[in-house]
């Protein structure tokens, strides 16, 4: 179970009906380029249509989880395969842009939001931005008491990163907060707001995370699937897919307002606003 050919992911298969994909760009602190979520969806497929596979663990070498998107990564999608509707990413102005996004971002993320498996997010350091949407689309969150949680992108002249699911993920008021203010949620404030299901030390988190999965790996899986897509099926009633669009589309409104008034997509004084902060 695994593609030589992958630069950024690797996926393992463990005991008990246990499949681990881990992010490998440590060097980066797994930030994203569009290879690496290529890559990423790539080995969430491979281990969706494994039959022996029950749960799905999302991993990450190095110090941390992830720093959320490369903002130095080549944005070309000539070497992607898409897996969604989207095209025309090599049109002019917003139109390409958010073609781009749409795919890379919002679509992946919804995708592995609904894979009829349980996944389990193993999650340690800081998780910053984009980071969250890796992290978000998984249905159970074990993390190191060390991990720390932000979107600091309102500095960048956006409402925030693609995949808004804030509201449903930390509750409208901290949401709001870590907006505003952009700073980092402890693992203790996560696991309060329900954020996340269990907080460990660092030395614990694999054993504890591969001893959810294997548990949860002795249901049968068609009551698995099912009891996921209750679940699911009750935040779309709660208009959590709407709320992602018209999110993406304020973000696009964002990007748009300051490419007219500062010649980029991003308001260029925020990146040092973040620095700052960290």
């Amino acid at each position: 179970m695994a593609d030589n050919t992958w630069q950024h992911i690797s996926i393992e298969r463990l005991k008990n009906r246990v499949a681990r994909i881990t992010l490998a760009r440590p060097e980066a602190a797994n930030a994203q380029n569009y290879r690496m979520l290529s890559e990423l969806n790539e080995a969430f497929d491979e281990a969706a249509r494994d039959d022996e596979v029950r749960v799905i663990i999302l991993a990450a070498d190095g110090n941390h989880f992830s720093a959320g998107h490369d903002l130095r990564a080549d944005s070309d999608m000539s070497d992607i395969d898409p897996v969604g509707t989207w095209c025309c990413f090599d049109a002019e102005g917003a139109e390409g842009y958010m073609a781009k996004e749409a795919e890379m971002y919002v679509g992946l993320c919804w995708r592995w939001r609904n894979i009829p498996k349980p996944t389990i997010a193993q999650v340690h350091g800081k998780v910053i931005a984009g980071g969250l949407m890796l992290m978000w689309p998984m249905d159970l969150v074990v993390c190191s008491d060390d991990a720390t949680f932000s979107d600091p992108v309102v500095a960048f002249g956006v409402n925030g990163h693609e995949y808004f699911t804030h509201p449903f993920e930390a509750g409208a008021r901290l949401a709001k907060e870590m907006l505003f203010t952009g700073r980092s949620i402890t693992a203790d404030e996560a696991l309060r707001c329900g954020m996340v299901n269990t907080v460990v030390t660092r030395d614990d988190l694999e054993s504890t995370t591969l001893a959810m999965a294997e548990r949860i790996a002795q249901r049968p899986m068609i009551g698995l699937t099912l009891a996921k897509q209750s679940v699911n099926n009750t935040l779309d009633q709660m208009g959590m897919y709407t709320s992602i669009q018209s999110a993406f589309a304020l973000h696009h409104v964002g990007h748009n307002h300051n490419a007219r008034v500062h010649g980029t997509i991003v308001d260029p004084s925020g990146a040092q606003v973040i620095r700052d902060e960290a």
